[in-house]
């Protein structure tokens, strides 16, 4: 994994703006550890931030290779999951190569197949090719979204990286907000609209589609979507295929010359990763994996079942570690340093998210990058396979809205009277929401049950799910780990897409046929484990400390936060009994702490980041 930047000029000469590029990609520095490089030409510059994963010596970036006297330029974060595939048709079509690098095949398939090598490619990226014969740009970004890839047009300028920082580094990026950006942070933030760079004129390459750019401007086209067709297959072949996609997947994602762990909770999703990983290691004679869990100091003591978090993980971490002879290492997160990583997380995400859920994850993967480079993960099966509360919760089911910002009343009620009447949050919710909605594909036929849950499932993978997977991207990429998400695999994606609830939740139990398709390869108990999701604290210590720290940014007279927010409800709060409201205000796990935690970030960023609201 690295860290990818750059701009496009055809007004200027880009190899006088050497500095530029280069205080662009120090930026992301922490994406790409281990070595940097640049490259310029008169109306293209890249620059490459590189964190080593696979072929040391042959994969450095950028990028250039010459065909028919002809150069190409690649800078590229992400990994090929097919590389060797894709090599072997290059290879038969008379390319040869010089490296082991996947980088080095992206390339080739560019220069073989032009804009339609992303439909031979198996993986996670966000990259940009530069063809100084066409004078042109082309990027595009993985088909789930995985990568990050951001850009902004300025004048003559198209500016790209993988995160805003690269974009705000360079002079003609300001950080501006507009009422969109306002609405993104204080109406549907942490989560955020597909193609939203919250920063005025600051968009973001939507997931599954590519850009090109060239003297006769930009054009962007969708390259994958998901398809709704009947599902033929019946339970026992649906059962072997899913059986099929998971470990194919698992197994290509161990593709590495780094030590590969992974993070385990001892929930369904990352045990069967654990479990895959584990015997695809025995075969191959390996040592036993390495395993990561996470906790909080005091939730032996203060954790409180809850409809959204009905167990802790201790228990079932220790069964699936002893299950399949794992070397263990568990991570206990201290409430101070949660609390200080706050920040952090901001600078990590550059914008607010979902505070200590973030940080936390922040701290662990530090922890993780002290002994591995490589981590696999189990993000993703719940979108795709139905694992949420509001998959059947009727409540959050049948709501006209996100199903995990249901309660607008909380956010909108800390909002100042002007800043509702300027960003009108919950009509612009609701659009947003719509505009989801219209995005369906649609399957004729189906009952009005069937039609909601292709709704619900939607909203959930291309709404929910990216709020996640720049969580663990930047979370996790700010300690140079690169963590790998097999269930985000496109072709599982699309493959349970289409089967029908009644098999998705086979036995009445949410992910019921991942449940079937895992027989036999992990303990019944761990097989049937009520979800739970990613933990968070228990500790009143740490609303205690976030209290504190909201009624420091309340009593400053200074802060940007202010004009934003409805004072005396925030400080309503800060005086109110907390202790019994556990219904999320996002997602599962954000209640009030939360919440004033959010508006810690919020505050900070502003600060931080210098934010100017036009």
């Amino acid at each position: 994994m690295c860290g990818i930047t750059g701009w496009v000029d055809f007004d200027d000469d880009l190899t006088q703006k050497k500095s530029i590029l280069e205080k662009m990609t120090q930026t992301l520095s922490k994406r790409g550890p281990d070595d940097n490089g640049y490259v310029l030409f008169p109306h293209a510059a890249l620059g490459h931030r590189r964190l080593i994963v696979v072929d040391p010596a042959g994969g450095g970036q950028p990028m250039v290779r010459e065909v028919g006297g002809c150069k190409y330029c690649i800078t590229y974060n992400g990994e090929l999951y097919n590389t060797d595939d894709v090599r072997k048709d290059l290879q038969s079509m008379g390319y040869h190569f010089t490296s082991r690098s996947d980088t080095e095949v992206l390339l080739v398939s560019y220069i073989a197949w032009g804009e339609n090598c992303v439909d031979h490619l198996n993986g996670i990226f966000a990259f940009g090719i530069w063809d100084e014969a066409g004078q042109k740009l082309f990027m595009a970004r993985d088909r789930l979204g995985v990568k990050p890839l951001f850009y902004a047009k300025r004048g003559s300028s198209f500016i790209f990286g993988s995160e805003l920082k690269a974009l705000l580094a360079h002079p003609l990026v300001k950080p501006e907000l507009d009422t969109t950006g306002l609405a993104e942070i204080f109406a549907l933030g942490p989560a955020r609209t597909p193609g939203c760079g919250v920063f005025k004129g600051v968009e973001e390459l939507k997931p599954g589609y590519r850009l090109s750019h060239d003297r006769g401007g930009t054009r962007i086209q969708q390259y994958w979507f998901l398809e709704s067709h009947p599902h033929e297959d019946d339970l026992k072949t649906t059962t072997e295929k899913v059986s099929f996609l998971i470990k194919d997947t698992v197994e290509r994602q161990l593709v590495s010359d780094v030590p590969v762990c992974t993070l385990l909770s001892g929930g369904l999703d990352s045990s069967a990763v654990t479990a895959l990983v584990s015997y695809a290691f025995k075969k191959d004679g390996r040592e036993p994996v390495n395993t990561y869990s996470v906790d909080y100091a005091g939730n032996d003591v203060y954790f409180k079942a809850s409809e959204f978090q009905p167990n802790s993980d201790a228990y079932f971490v220790g069964k699936v570690s002893s299950f399949l002879d794992t070397k263990h290492h568990r991570v206990v997160i201290k409430t101070r340093d949660l609390a200080s990583a706050l920040e952090d997380a901001v600078l990590a995400r550059d914008l607010p998210g979902m505070a200590d859920v973030d940080s936390s994850l922040y701290l662990f993967c530090r922890e993780v990058k002290r002994d591995a480079t490589v981590a696999l993960s189990g993000e993703g099966a719940d979108e795709i396979f139905g694992g949420y509360p509001w998959f059947r919760r009727p409540e959050d089911f049948n709501s006209d809205t996100f199903p995990w910002t249901r309660m607008m009343q909380v956010r909108t009620g800390i909002l100042s009277p002007e800043l509702i009447d300027r960003i009108k949050p919950e009509e612009y919710v609701k659009n947003r929401y719509h505009e989801a909605l219209d995005e369906v594909p649609r399957l004729a036929g189906e009952s009005p049950f069937d039609k909601r849950i292709r709704e619900i499932t939607y909203l959930s993978v291309t709404r929910f799910m990216p709020t996640l997977l720049d969580r663990k991207d930047r979370m996790s990429m700010f300690t140079g780990l690169e963590v790998r998400v097999p269930y985000c695999d496109h072709r599982l994606v699309q493959y349970v897409w289409n089967i029908p609830w009644k098999i998705r939740s086979l036995g009445g139990i949410e992910k019921g046929i991942l449940r079937k398709s895992l027989e036999g390869i992990l303990p019944q108990d761990v097989l049937y484990r009520k979800k739970s999701p990613y933990p968070k604290t228990h500790n009143p210590e740490y609303l205690a400390t976030v209290r504190d720290k909201m009624l420091e940014i309340l009593n400053d007279t200074k802060s940007p936060l202010l004009p934003f927010i409805n004072k005396n409800a925030v400080l309503d709060l800060t005086r109110a009994d907390t202790s019994n409201l556990d219904i999320p205000w996002f997602g599962q796990l954000m209640t009030i702490p939360q919440l004033f935690a959010y508006l810690i970030q919020t505050d900070f960023w502003m600060r931080k980041y210098g934010v100017m609201v036009l």
